[in-house]
């Protein structure tokens, strides 16, 4: 599941990993909050998902705040966090509450790919 709440990250997603998805590689869900996908995950997607790539800045509850109750709540599913500035405060709190993952932006698309797949 990918969590963002720019909605256009959807279709870089959906175009980055099209091979994937059209072989049936992955399948990804998409969550516009961190509100929306803690309730994605209780209503039905937990037994089906792997890994959460959520972003750390958005409106309402923020990525490192949904990571902490992820962690806390289920823990074997992994997490990876996204941001776009490269913070140490954010690192080490993202380590911390349980990351799987930090990624900065640019994504690095490929690296994310080898990463997805080894899961």
């Amino acid at each position: 599941m990918v969590v963002d709440d720019e909605q256009d990250v959807q279709f870089l997603f959906q175009q980055k990993f099209r091979r994937e998805l059209k072989e049936n590689q992955i399948k990804l869900y998409f969550a516009f909050s961190a509100e929306e996908a803690l309730e994605s995950l209780q209503n039905k997607l937990t037994n089906c998902l792997n890994l959460i790539v959520t972003d750390i800045n958005m409106r309402g509850m923020n990525g490192l705040e949904m990571l902490k109750l992820i962690k806390e709540n289920y823990p074997a599913l992994k997490v990876f966090i996204i941001t776009a500035y490269d913070d140490e405060d954010n690192y080490l709190t993202a380590k911390q509450y349980g990351a799987d993952g930090y990624i900065t932006k640019p994504i690095e698309f490929n690296q994310l790919k080898q990463k997805i797949l080894n899961l």
